[in-house]
């Protein structure tokens, strides 16, 4: 391990330590440090800003995963004035955390190559690091684009008003004819300031902001947030709730992962996929609904484990319909791989090497379906995935067939697992009491959810209140990984490559 690593206080996920236990390095040692993390093989889970205790200053904190020896390793470095100088130059997968923090708070990572608003605040917690005009609202998609200049080339923006029920984003096209020279993705459009509500809690409404935070993806978040607050309390989750939010986790993945690949089948024509998985996903969604009586998982998940215990009866209409789903959706999903005219829609299309996924830091199907085998639940395991492993999905190819086929292969090892812990049911009670949180600690929790790693950091006051709640969504690492799967493809591949990511435009936006 290189030297500036030793400089990163190391955690385990789930685990809570006294903030002054997370070093303060100078700014170039910091840099250093994660550039060197990174070389080493680790990634950036997260890097973001805080007001710092010094006057004046904003305090950046980053966590690295260095998933060979299961820690996540934390580092901090105040930046005293309006500019300090970026690391994106030497590290991709910071660029866009620090375009966030010039947007929250003011400072500029100068020499960043496209230094743009992520979400176009309204309000500011800092020095405009825009230079805009005073008075004058940034709004989502409104500034300058990339642009590829030539004879014949020519810009097509799509969005944010999709033709479907889809959430609003834009995409900015530079073509050339059919092809696609260049993709550059505007969000911004669903940000609620959900980081901002955080603060000061947790409270009454903490846990109903955090299952909003992707829709889809409620189990995940509400996992990841139960997990920063019980070692804050000083409290464990029953084993009976582990294994229970386990069982939710895995019936998310695979309602998304089997809507997924109906909706892929819908882009290119192939009707019987996309009519059988459609109902498929609705089934696995009454499977949620069985434990908790929501389709989505809301109210499930809650520190100390879980809000509603099943009794026998029920878990017995669970295995039952899940035995149902599976034979249902192999015959339904199958049918992908036996069709010459849907492989080639989806072979050597939207293709993301290896190489590259590893400099952008993608993450989930989207990493593990360019050969990175990259899985929270086997590398960073909490809860009980500690005692009850998952195979870690992959492919080679890193095209649509690859995202495709990966979610094929998770969708089955969800259902081995849902019904190895149905079988085995740890007894007594499906939740602990949860107390008031230790006051100055630093918590990082992380989960793999269906789009891959769920990243949670908390920072508590002297009276044991969040002074910061960061939150990354999987779609935060992945949405620069679509922009360059459309690089020298049909402009036409674009709903295949998009819905091979199938990434959370809120989950981005917060």
């Amino acid at each position: 391990m290189n030297a500036p690593l030793t400089d990163f206080a190391r955690l385990t996920n789930g685990q809570a330590v006294e903030i002054d236990r997370v070093p303060v390095l100078d700014l170039s040692r910091f840099h250093a440090s994660i550039a060197a993390g990174v070389h080493a093989g680790c990634r950036v889970s997260a890097l973001f800003g805080a007001v710092s205790s010094h006057q004046g200053k904003t305090r950046l904190y980053a966590v690295l995963s260095d998933d060979e020896h299961n820690l996540l390793l934390a580092a901090a470095a105040d930046v005293a004035s309006d500019a300090y100088p970026s690391l994106t130059p030497q590290c991709a997968q910071v660029h866009l955390f620090e375009r966030e923090i010039a947007e929250q708070f003011g400072v500029r990572p100068e020499g960043h190559p496209w230094l743009k608003p992520v979400r176009y605040r309204r309000s500011w917690t800092g020095r405009d690091a825009w230079q805009r005009p005073a008075g004058e609202a940034i709004l989502p998609a409104v500034g300058d684009f990339y642009r590829v200049e030539g004879e014949q080339v020519h810009e097509v923006a799509v969005g944010p008003v999709h033709a479907g029920v889809i959430e609003p984003g834009h995409f900015r096209f530079q073509c050339h004819g059919e092809q696609v020279f260049h993709l550059e993705i505007a969000l911004g459009f669903q940000h609620r300031g959900i980081e901002e509500m955080l603060l000061g809690g947790p409270d009454a409404r903490t846990i109903h902001l955090v299952e909003t935070l992707s829709g889809d993806a409620t189990v995940a978040h509400a996992t990841a947030y139960s997990q920063i607050s019980e070692p804050l309390a000083g409290r464990a989750a029953s084993a009976r709730g582990q294994a229970l939010r386990g069982v939710a986790l895995e019936l998310e993945r695979m309602a998304t992962h089997i809507g997924d690949l109906g909706a892929l089948a819908g882009d290119v024509g192939y009707l019987p996929t996309a009519s059988f998985c459609g109902r498929i996903r609705g089934d696995v969604l009454n499977m949620t609904a069985l434990l908790c009586g929501s389709r989505f998982g809301r109210g499930l998940v809650r520190p100390g484990g879980v809000g509603f215990d099943v009794d026998a009866k029920r878990l017995a209409e669970l295995g039952r319909r899940l035995d149902t789903c599976e034979k249902d959706a192999r015959v339904a999903i199958e049918l992908l791989w036996k069709t010459p005219s849907v492989m080639a829609r989806f072979e050597e299309v939207g293709t993301v090497p290896r190489e590259v996924a590893v400099e952008l830091g993608l993450v989930g199907p989207a990493a593990r379906a360019a050969g990175l085998e990259r899985d929270i639940r086997r590398d960073q395991p909490c809860g009980i995935f500690c005692f009850s492993q998952i195979p870690v999905a992959t492919c080679e190819a890193g095209d649509v067939f690859a995202r495709a086929y990966v979610r094929w292969l998770e969708i089955q090892y969800a259902i081995a697992f849902i019904r190895d812990q149905l079988h085995a049911l740890p007894g007594g009670a499906a939740r602990m009491p949860v107390g008031t949180y230790a006051p100055e600690r630093f918590a990082v929790a992380l989960t793999e959810g269906l789009r891959g790693e769920v990243c949670h950091v908390a920072i508590t006051d002297a009276h044991g209140r969040f002074a910061r709640y960061k939150v990354v969504d999987p779609s935060f690492h992945n949405w620069t990984g679509l922009a360059y799967a459309l690089r020298d493809q049909e402009i036409s591949d674009f709903p295949i490559c998009n819905k091979s990511f199938n990434l959370s435009y809120c989950g981005h936006d917060l």
